[in-house]
């Protein structure tokens, strides 16, 4: 059998497959069992930040794996907390890490942080988390009922109580009640359309939070890890949150989650935990791609390559305005709203013959997630045959 009927024969059909097998790949390019190349506007729904294959993450993990993967939480891990202190030190905050593997582990991490908040501090429990709608926190059945997406509730009820959704962000004040614990919000929404928040907004909302004692959460597993930027979102916005969630591209590729908080004496020994969270191989990895980031950062490369990119999709919005009717987002994240999603679908399918691998968002939104060290090379060439594929339209 080839690997696409050993697919269907043996796994979950959860996922709606791109018919294309990968072998390899190399920064922002990609290979594909038929030896064609592709240009990677994805990285893997925003992971691999620093590119396939990228030898100085590969040699940190090799050699690491030469020595001891994992033997648990029960014992200090020197690479958990060097990458602790690079995560922190990034953020600007004075916070403590939580170690898991995903971003909806991360997410519920969060919200057990609220929640024991809520119930350790004032008369009446506080349990109720205010969300946005067309929000993404995760899978599990907690993070799921957290998402402001009704369409993702179906079937796996009865969920945990206590979520409330907010149409946008000025709504939440009116739905601030005596028992809630905490707001959370992605800056820009991810899988809601690669949709900001409005600056002076989220300003406002996070003085209004302060003054009421209600715990700011912000999820930055998308948007965290110089996606934006700066580091995290939350310092492009200017804020400063209770609680921050990660994962995605911190780890460039290895599984890893975060959560982050200055409330760092609400969780005692026994409250969480996670088996696999923070092991010897996932953080060697997330401290090589800090510091890959970080330099890149502080080069000045990040900041001209964003700007490159940005300029390649509005030539592409400018060219076809029949097609696209706005751009989206904030640095390397960002999209362009489609007319109608049977052409955001045909210009997918056309990307992917064309040599360029895109992802799609709600909102009928062209979402663009490259490695964030894309080269200019790879950008050309990318930007030039999605303008190829979109023209055969």
């Amino acid at each position: 059998m080839n690997t696409q009927e050993l697919d269907k024969k043996y796994v979950l059909p959860t996922y709606a497959r791109v018919d294309v097998e990968f072998i390899s790949g190399k920064s922002a390019t990609l290979i594909d069992s038929d030896e064609k190349k592709y240009i990677d506007f994805t990285s893997g729904i925003g992971v691999v930040s620093v590119g396939h294959a990228n030898e100085r993450v590969n040699k940190a993990i090799t050699e690491q794996i030469a020595k001891i993967t994992h033997i648990s939480n029960l014992y200090n891990i020197a690479p958990q907390a060097k990458a602790a202190q690079k995560i922190v030190e990034a953020s600007g905050y004075d916070m403590q890490c939580f170690f898991g593997n995903s971003g909806a582990e991360a997410n519920e991490g969060a919200i057990k942080i609220a929640r024991k908040y809520g119930e350790i501090n004032g008369e009446v429990k506080k349990y109720k988390i205010i969300t946005l709608n067309h929000s993404f926190h995760g899978r599990t059945i907690t993070t799921v009922k957290a998402t402001g997406q009704e369409s993702m509730h179906n079937y796996f009820g009865p969920f945990p109580d206590g979520f409330v959704y907010a149409e946008n962000i000025a709504q939440i004040e009116s739905l601030l009640d005596n028992h809630t614990c905490a707001v959370m919000i992605e800056l820009v929404q991810g899988e809601g359309g690669v949709q900001p928040q409005d600056k002076e907004a989220v300003k406002k909302l996070e003085k209004l939070l302060k003054s009421r004692g209600v715990l700011l959460i912000v999820d930055e597993v998308q948007t965290g890890g110089y996606r934006t930027g700066e580091f995290l979102a939350s310092q492009v916005y200017g804020i400063t949150p209770d609680i921050v969630t990660l994962a995605k591209g911190i780890g460039g590729g290895v599984p890893i989650g975060v959560v982050m908080t200055s409330l760092k004496g609400v969780l005692s020994a026994g409250d969480h935990g996670s088996t696999f969270g923070g092991n010897y191989l996932s953080t060697v990895a997330t401290c090589e791609v800090m510091d890959i980031l970080k330099e890149y950062k502080e080069s000045g490369d990040l900041e001209i390559s964003t700007l490159f990119f940005n300029q390649a999709v509005e030539k592409l919005q400018n060219k076809y305005s029949e097609i696209f009717t706005q751009k989206v987002g904030i640095g390397m994240m960002c999209g362009l709203r489609v007319k109608d999603a049977e052409t955001l679908t045909k210009i997918i399918t056309n990307a992917k013959e064309n040599g360029v691998m895109l992802l799609k968002a709600g909102r009928n939104t062209l979402r663009f997630l490259p490695p964030l060290t894309i080269t200019k090379e790879e950008m050309d060439e990318g930007f030039k045959n999605l303008d190829k594929a979109i023209e055969s339209l």
